[in-house]
């Protein structure tokens, strides 16, 4: 799962850095409140390519990142409070929200007691399949892969092509070309196959992959019953939704529900997009959300929340922690809401 905003994040920090404009945006810019988007929480080191280092940040960081924020003026509040802050207009100071995708296991072992600390509420959005198996972490299989090989051949519908991996450019290049094929060559429902084909190449299990990074059940209901938790759907198997059929997109969505309530007993009234760029969802799929009964949906699009936002609340956007960018100076600048435009042509209102 490549973090494609990369280099307009790096010219756009670069530049607020710099020109020291940032800080006098933010009463123009800076919106209500912002929802933070985390995934792994670990002092684990990424791998020598850091293909998927994006998505990992440490404790420590999210111990300064907190503090900092709280410093800052902003109240941290669990996403059903972060919608009645949105809904009452952003009266009072700035709300922050952090949320965490696809459940990994380090959030339960290291995230909560930083989470603790602070007496910080926090949201984990739950894909069931990834729990159950039915779904994998084709990203992490997939560095994995090209880590391990020196070429790979990749079955295609116009044949075999060989993806040289003798180098670290050279892996990275396959790792975009296994990337690509499985996102817009193969179906969503047969990714599971065509990663197992590739995987086993490597002799790589995908579900032990997924099972060490992963909680499980009941590791899901242990941190669902926290007081400062919060559990919603990330959809079942976590597919692209918008390569689905109307049909396949809403059941992902209203199974996931089912599941979650009848693993934890509590029925998740807010979720995460998969993916959640523009080739992931659009405007289809926020009426799909609102058809499963969901409060609140984020994407990834990159924002702050802005009042506006109450007749968008199926389209929130977040601002990633990224792994890359474990610069608390990057997190104020992102507050301040000078980034949003700069990443949106122009636009300060994001939704999809």
């Amino acid at each position: 799962m490549i973090d494609g905003g990369d280099a307009v994040r790096r010219f756009a920090l670069g530049a607020a850095r710099l020109s020291g404009i940032a800080p006098l945006a933010k009463p123009l810019l800076g919106g209500i409140g912002v929802i933070l988007m985390l995934h792994r929480v670990t002092e684990a080191k990424p791998t020598p390519l850091g293909i998927n280092r994006h998505l990992m940040i440490t404790p420590r960081f999210l111990d300064t990142l907190i503090a900092d924020v709280k410093a800052s003026g902003y109240d941290f509040v669990g996403m059903d409070d972060a919608v009645e802050r949105i809904l009452g207009g952003g009266r009072g100071r700035r709300f922050a929200a952090i949320t965490a995708d696809d459940a990994f296991r380090d959030n339960l072992t290291e995230a909560l007691p930083v989470f603790e600390k602070h007496a910080t509420p926090f949201t984990i959005y739950v894909a069931p399949g990834l729990i159950n198996g039915t779904a994998e972490l084709w990203w992490e299989v997939l560095e994995q892969v090209v880590l391990t090989r020196d070429a790979i051949y990749l079955a295609t519908a116009n044949g075999t092509e060989v993806l040289d991996c003798a180098s670290p450019d050279r892996k990275r290049a396959a790792f975009m070309r296994l990337h690509d094929h499985l996102c817009s060559e193969v179906a969503e429902e047969d990714r599971g196959s065509a990663l197992n084909a590739i995987a086993g190449s490597a002799a790589i299990a995908p579900d032990d992959l997924r099972r060490h990074l992963l909680m499980d059940w009941d590791e899901v209901r242990t941190i669902a019953a926290h007081p400062l938790a919060t559990i919603g759907a990330h959809t079942v198997n976590h597919f692209m939704l918008k390569r689905l059929t109307r049909t396949k997109a809403l059941a992902e969505m209203v199974d996931a529900v089912t599941a979650i309530e009848i693993e934890t007993g509590r029925r998740p009234r807010h979720m995460a997009y998969p993916y959640g760029y523009p080739a992931a969802v659009g405007a289809r799929e926020v009426e799909l959300a609102a058809e499963a009964g969901f409060v609140s949906a984020v994407t990834t699009r990159h924002g702050v929340i802005r009042a506006e936002h109450a007749a968008h609340l199926l389209a929130l956007p977040r601002l990633s922690i990224n792994g890359r960018f474990q610069n608390i100076e990057h997190v104020r600048t992102m507050l301040t809401g000078f980034t949003t435009p700069l990443a949106n042509a122009g636009k300060r209102l994001v939704t999809v």
